[in-house]
């Protein structure tokens, strides 16, 4: 099943809509490090991340794993483990994912810039949960808690999202 996103800020998952939040800079065909846009393409869900002081395994067919305090992504485009999962402290810059404000309570790891990863061309690009206002991402895609849970029962390891402008 592909899942799509329109700049228009709407998801669209089995036939029905949700509302969710774009990058601050809108969508971009030429995605760069640090830009606040999300990316245009095609990308798989590569797995899911919880934190379970928050929220017991949400249903889904993806590969799940728990954030832990010492977690972190790397977005130092220099560093050997750009754009992948690191234990914090680390030595380059990252994004640190055990956050206070929820927004990475639940986590999808999708498929961009990963296979081969290419420096400066974005990272840490997730599905995860949106503010209530649905104000804007650093280039992520964000839904409402419940909205993320309902797509998550829907989607699974051969399913994609595309978000197109």
């Amino acid at each position: 099943m592909n899942v799509f996103v329109k700049s228009s800020g709407h998801l669209i998952a089995d036939g029905k809509q949700y509302r969710c939040a774009l990058g601050r800079a809108g969508v971009t065909t030429n995605k760069k490090e640090g830009d606040g846009a999300t990316p245009t393409g095609k990308f798989v869900f590569r797995s899911l991340l919880f934190r379970s002081d928050r929220h017991g395994p949400p249903k889904t067919k993806l590969a799940k794993s728990l954030i832990l305090p010492e977690d972190g992504w790397c977005d130092e485009p220099s560093d050997a483990n750009y754009n992948k999962l690191v234990r914090l402290p680390y030595e380059a810059s990252c994004e640190k994912l055990w956050r206070e404000d929820g927004l990475y309570d639940i986590v999808v790891v999708l498929g961009h810039n990963d296979r081969p990863v290419i420096p400066n061309r974005g990272s840490a690009i997730f599905l995860h949960c949106a503010k209530p206002d649905y104000s804007a991402t650093e280039g992520c895609i964000a839904l409402l808690r419940n909205d993320l849970l309902n797509v998550l029962e829907l989607i699974g390891p051969n399913d994609s999202l595309i978000v197109s402008t």
